[in-house]
This record gives structure tokens, sequence and C-alpha cells, in this order.
């Protein structure tokens, strides 16, 4: 297995001082803010519009951005050699992802629109492989197909059958390419962070793509009734702006940069579970059996998918589940996952 390279640009130090917390845990708390980032998000369109919303919190999350890092003193300025780069991974993961996904589920199911998101891993690992990023081993393989069996069980076991009919091509199509998208953006994101730290790029990158994403919206938030915005809609906007995409993208990117692309794009199959549970209890939606089954199948995959040295090899055998579980609670206890330093976060 490839592991990531090491950084070497300084830890910023917002992200120093969050020394308690590791990389898998931090994951963990990300899916928990994307999940409940859906709920959030079926209040607010109550009254404002989706991509006039997309592009308020992309305008919001941007200077959020930037203010971090004028604050820490930490320049914007990215090396010429890495412009072009910066600026297509930006429209790629905030401009054509974005819009890819609003328009993909305005034209679909919830249902279909989580199942085919849940393919990222798939498309992370592909490309990985392909581009000699990242080996992916059988074992890992194995996790990321329970991950996606498990989001079946997840987003079909609320009695509502999938439709993957002629109806719903167009919106299956562009989710789909969302996922797409998506999974480009978190590969090509690895070789960058090798010379920036995920603040750093991330503001980089979102700068063009916001650009974009409000050139295509501009007719959006011209026919949006400002006036009929509820307060609760501006409060889900500050939510989803500062924690969905401030915390959670740095996060990802963190995530990326020192476990690796597949390893992190699999812990998104685990917002489908949260999202459920949240909206089970705070919208009163369905949570059945089936779902809680394909929540235990995800999180078995996502065990399988952590990668240790001697197992990272080709033809190398599934490690017991039981022992993993038991071995992922103990390196959480002593704060050791993946012997990675506490105070480089970034």
């Amino acid at each position: 297995m490839t592991l990531p390279v090491a950084s070497r640009y300084k830890p910023d130090a917002l992200i120093r001082g969050l020394a308690a917390r590791q990389t898998d845990l931090l994951l963990i708390s990300m899916t928990f803010v994307w999940g409940a980032n859906f709920s959030v998000l079926k209040m607010a369109f109550h009254t404002l519009s989706p991509l006039a919303f997309n592009v308020l919190r992309f305008l919001i999350a941007t200077l959020l951005f930037i203010g971090i890092l004028l604050w820490q003193r930490h320049p914007v300025r990215i090396a010429r050699a890495d412009v072009w780069k910066v600026i297509t991974l930006g429209i790629i993961g905030h401009s054509v992802y974005q819009l890819f996904f609003i328009e993909g589920l305005a034209h679909t199911t919830a249902a279909n629109a989580s199942l085919l998101m849940a393919t990222v891993p798939i498309f992370v690992a592909l490309l990985s492989a392909l581009l000699h990023i990242e080996y992916v081993t059988l074992r890992r393989w194995v996790g990321i197909t329970l991950s996606f069996v498990g989001i079946a069980l997840v987003t079909g076991g609320n009695g509502q059958p999938l439709q993957l009919g002629a109806s719903h091509l167009l919106g299956d199509l562009l989710v789909l390419g969302a996922a797409m998208m998506w999974a480009v953006y978190t590969v090509m994101s690895k070789p960058l962070l090798t010379r920036y730290s995920p603040l750093h790029l991330t503001t980089a990158s979102m700068i063009p793509g916001t650009a974009v994403l409000a050139l295509f919206g501009s007719p959006a938030m011209l026919a949006q009734h400002w006036s009929s915005v509820k307060p609760a809609a501006w409060a889900g906007l500050a939510y989803s702006a500062i924690f969905a995409i401030v915390l959670a993208y740095l996060i990802w990117f963190t995530g990326v940069q020192r476990v690796g692309n597949a390893r992190t794009a699999v812990y998104s199959n685990v917002i489908p579970v949260v999202a459920s549970l949240l909206a089970w209890v705070v919208l009163r939606e369905p949570f059945g059996v089936l779902q809680a089954i394909g929540g235990a199948i995800i999180l078995t995959g996502v065990i399988l998918t952590q990668p240790t040295a001697a197992h990272d090899k080709p033809g190398a055998c599934l490690v017991n589940v039981r022992s993993r579980w038991l071995k992922l609670a103990y390196q959480l206890h002593r704060h050791e996952l993946n012997g990675w330093p506490l105070d480089r976060w970034l």
C-alpha cells in the first residue's frame, strides 16, 4: 500500500489546538455534521430555493475560510505551477458537484440520491488504483462493497421501494455524476495536500468554485422572495455554512491526507445512517429494522477498510471482524490510531 506522503508545511495553529482528537474520530464526527445537515436542508428549503441556499452558504463559507487564514497570518498564495490545478479542483468540487447534486435531487427521490451518492468510495478506490496513487487491497474492497450493501438496506428499509425507472433517469444520472465529481475531487486533492494544508487548499479552491457557482445561481438569487424567508431557514443557512462546509471540509481533507483516499471516502457511507436516525427523531420519519441492520453492515464495512501494516498487502486474507472491533476500541482509548502524532493536525 502507498502511504500518504508526509507534509512539508507548518501545522495550522487553529487545528493544532485540537490535538486530543484523532483522524478517525474526526471523520466520525463529520458523519454526524453532514447527517444532521439533511434535516437542516429539508427545513430550510421550505422558504429558500436550493440553488440560492447553496450560493449563500458557499459565499459565507469562503469568507470564513479567508478570515481564518488571515487571522493565522497564513498566505492564501498558491505556487504558480499549482494555480490551474487548484482552479480545476475548485470548479469540480465546489461548482460542478453542487450543481449536479442539487439538480439531480430535484428530479429523483431522496432514496435514489442517497444510494447513488454512496458509490463515492467505489469511484475513489477505482481512480486511486488506476492512477497508482493508492493500493486498494481485497479486504478494503470487501469493506467498501459491504458498506454499499448496507446503504441499500438503509435507504430501502423504510417500506418505500427504490425507484430506478425511466421517470427518474435524468435525476439519477445527475446524482451519479455528482458522486463521480466528489470522487475526482477527493483523489485530485491528495497530491496537493503534500504541499498545502487542508485549510489552505480548501480556501484556495473554494474561491474559483464559489465564483462559478454564484454565476450559475444568480438567476435563482434574483428570483428569491427574501421577505418570505423564515428565521429557521437563516439559522439552517448558518449551520450549513459553518459546520457542514467549513468544519466538515477540513475534516474530510485531513482524512484524505492522513489515512488515504479510500478509507476517508468510505466514512461517507455512515452519513445515511446518521441522517435517518436524526430524521426519525426530529422530523418523525420512519426508521425500520432493515435500516438498523444496514447501519450495522456499514459500520462493519468501515472497520474492514482500516489498514494495518500486516494485512495491507496483495493477497492478504480478511481479518476477524470481532478482533477488529476490539482493536479499534483499544486504539481509540489509547489515542494512538495509526501512530499519527497528535500535534500535527494539518
